[in-house]
């Protein structure tokens, strides 16, 4: 790493003239500083919703009885302030601190990092109201509404124009390789959002993804996956490569490992998103390309956490003393060690045992804790003292918050990797008579429920952890003085340089053109996305229809937008796969052409309950309106929430036909309704349903959402069992 001395003042100016040629100018601290603070609060926050949301499934009462704290909303709230506000303002925080030196330049326009700023804050503040209300898509990662996918796009657009306006004006020849992730994060980020979005809105706060099934399943996931790649990957290796260096106060290790670790990763990480759908409807060949290039990731991960590590090469004595070091190398070791089991995760072996269980849940932790969370503090410890021009107030509590949240990951993440391997055995266990040995799913929970206390101890201690460390971070701030300008001077880039020949191909090529760099990026990210989605889009043959499966009635669709907002999908799958443990205890294994009409599907990524795909039919209407009443009165000892609100609230039809207008617009064949016709249609139904609920005893309004619910949950899984065999047989 080339050394990047800066002067420090500490009551800074602005202009000064410019004398030999070489200009004086200032980094801007402020917005690094802004953008700190953020990270810092929304952490604490999506970290105590987490915290929640863990003790949910040992207490159950903590859902609260009402609709705006059950799990199902308030997970996507957690996921969403994680990544995108805790590690988002991180990720921002780091960029503007490390870029403008990097480039020895300030920001291209302050204005556009404020409109950056509080932009990014605003969409969070969005997503912290919407989620809670129920006003999602539905999918993991990308739930939120079709305003805020545009205004995070806007907000994206303004980040990459300062960052390159940054770059563009540097002082700096070289883009050092932190830059080069900065740049690959920013053009597939983009790519990933702006294709994962495209949805047709019904009203203001509800859409309809444009994709259906087995496709929308598939984009989800490319987009899914590469979120964590794009997102909780490579801005953070940009920040590895500037960070550990500065603070080993060593070069980093191999300058051409960089290169290999920087293609070789973007152009590998696109195509392994199909490995969180083997076993399922998806085809074939999708998805073992997702398993061969998840396997060959691993080469550029272990790369790229080799090289952090090796930078550390006779500083490892600091180790010991220095928390910063500490928090990083647990941040690069656990980087290892998630992208060492994610490969092994996509083999099909290992795949049957730990999908739908907390072994992924485990899985994703070990990266966000360590990974993300680690280097975060590590991060946060470098800078405050450095913003505030003093020394850290504690080793010590830093030693303290090393050590409780380190002990806060084993206890997390321990007791989920052993409550998946089990459960997920008792899943697929049978008698020696050949039935299965825990027919009652709720089994399988139960028998768990003391690992979900130990995760949530861990989850604790890690926050614990945190707070400690805002107590640090706010003394050493307090005995400092905050500096709101870094003074520092460099001569202009000179005109019409050309490249040395005896000087490296990559040097030659990439590292003084970030045009090229962000070109050949955009390249390498696109061809396996391209390879994977267009054939699933044009090739009939990969979603092969089912004549019997028809569009959901009137009232079903409101139902499974009722389903969509309570986010049942957090913990029922609706993705039978075709193991004999699965056609037994639920029936017949998914087929693709069941989902053509699933505007978006909703297989889950989770099981805490069981599949649904075939529940419709299996228990009688009353079973359902019990279940959801007060679910331990159907199955005793269950920790699903009860829903009350179902039963009081009365259904939003106003949108209905809208709702049908737009999925016939996506090619769902809905005839033409007039929007009395839908009414009578929802009427004709609802009063089917309560007139059977009646003949079982009990009393409820047609007009009531619970009906609705039980409309949809009644379809599931019901046109395949109208297949005709030979047919069935045939295809």
């Amino acid at each position: 790493m080339e050394n990047q001395e800066t002067l420090t003042l500490t009551k800074p100016t602005h202009a000064e003239p410019e004398t030999s040629g070489v200009e004086v100018f200032y980094y801007d601290n402020k917005i690094v500083r802004m953008f700190i603070i953020a990270a810092t609060v929304f952490g604490i926050v999506g970290m105590s919703v987490g915290l929640l949301v863990a003790l949910q499934f040992v207490f159950p009462e903590l859902n609260f009885g009402i609709q705006y704290t059950t799990f199902g909303r308030i997970r996507p709230l957690h996921t969403n302030a994680v990544i995108f506000a805790f590690v988002g303002n991180g990720i921002f925080a780091g960029v503007y601190y490390t870029l403008q030196r990097l480039c020895k330049a300030r920001m291209f326009s302050d204005l556009l990092s404020k409109i950056h700023f509080w932009g990014w804050q605003l969409i969070i503040l969005a997503a912290a109201i919407t989620l809670p209300l129920g006003i999602t898509t539905s999918k993991e990662y990308a739930e939120l509404e079709w305003p805020i996918d545009i205004a995070i796009a806007l907000i994206w657009v303004v980040f990459g124009v300062n960052m390159f306006g940054t770059i563009l004006k540097r002082r700096e020849r070289h883009l050092y390789v932190a830059i080069w992730f900065f740049i690959a994060t920013f053009v597939t980020v983009a790519v990933l959002h702006i294709v994962n979005s495209f949805e047709f809105p019904v009203t203001l706060f509800k859409s309809y993804s444009l994709f259906a099934g087995v496709q929308d399943a598939l984009v989800q996931w490319w987009y899914g996956h590469n979120a964590v790649a794009f997102f909780l990957t490579t801005p953070y290796l940009g920040l590895m490569y500037y960070f550990i260096p500065k603070a080993s106060n060593r070069p980093i290790y191999s300058y051409r490992l960089s290169i290999i670790h920087f293609w070789a990763l973007i152009f590998i990480y696109i195509w392994a998103g199909p490995h969180h759908l083997l076993y399922n409807a998806l085809p074939d060949w999708a998805q073992s390309l997702g398993v061969v290039f998840s396997v060959m990731l691993i080469a550029p991960s272990w790369g790229g956490m080799l090289n952090g590590l090796f930078t550390l090469r006779g500083a490892w004595d600091r180790v010991r003393e220095d928390p910063i070091l500490k928090f990083m190398v647990v941040a690069v070791s656990c980087y290892g060690m998630a992208t060492f089991e994610g490969p092994m995760l996509s083999l099909k072996n290992v795949n049957a045992i730990a999908h739908f269980t907390d072994w992924i849940v485990a899985h994703v932790h070990v990266g966000g804790l360590g990974w993300n969370g680690f280097l975060t503090f590590g991060m946060l410890y470098y800078l405050i003292p450095k913003l505030y021009g003093t020394q850290l107030f504690s080793k010590k509590l830093a030693n303290i918050h090393f050590w409780v949240g380190t002990m806060g990951i084993v206890f997390y993440a321990l007791p989920m990797y052993w409550a998946g391997f089990v459960q997920s055995l008792m899943w697929k266990e049978f008698t020696e008579a050949g039935i299965l040995a825990y027919p009652n799913f709720l089994e399988t929970v139960t028998q768990i429920q003391p690992m979900y206390a130990l995760r949530a101890f861990g989850g604790a201690m890690y926050l614990g952890g945190v707070f400690v460390m805002v107590y640090n971070l706010v003394k050493t701030a307090k005995q400092g003085s905050f500096i709101p300008e870094t003074k520092d001077q460099a001569a202009p880039l000179t005109a019409g340089y050309v490249p040395p020949k005896n000087e490296h191909w990559h040097r030659r090529i990439f590292e003084w053109r970030p045009i090229n760099l962000l070109v050949w990026s955009l390249v390498m990210i696109l061809i396996g996305g391209l390879v994977e989605l267009v054939p699933t889009f044009l090739v009939k043959s990969n979603v092969p229809t089912i004549a019997s499966v028809q569009p959901y009635s009137p009232l079903e669709l409101e139902g499974r937008d009722i389903y969509i907002r309570e986010g049942c999908n957090a913990c029922h799958s609706q993705m039978i796969r075709p193991f004999r443990s699965e056609t037994e205890r639920y029936g017949e294994y998914a087929k693709a052409g069941e989902f053509v009409y699933d505007h978006p599907f909703l297989w889950g990524s989770k099981r805490t309950g069981p599949d649904l795909l075939r529940i419709g039919g299996k228990y009688p209407d009353s079973w359902h309106y019990h279940h959801m009443l007060d679910p331990n009165s159907m199955s005793p000892g269950s920790i699903m929430p009860p829903y009350p609100w179902l039963f009081e609230q009365v259904l939003n039809t106003e949108n209905s036909e809208k709702k049908l207008d737009v999925m016939r617009q996506m090619g769902v064949p809905y005839p033409e309704m007039t929007y009395g016709e839908v009414l009578t249609s929802i009427k004709d139904q609802s009063d089917e349903i309560a007139k059977t609920l009646k003949d079982q005893g009990i009393e409820v309004s047609s007009e009531k959402e619970i009906i609705a619910l039980i409309a949809y949950l009644q379809r599931l899984g019901t046109d395949i069992s109208k297949v005709d065999p030979k047919l069935s047989a045939n295809n």
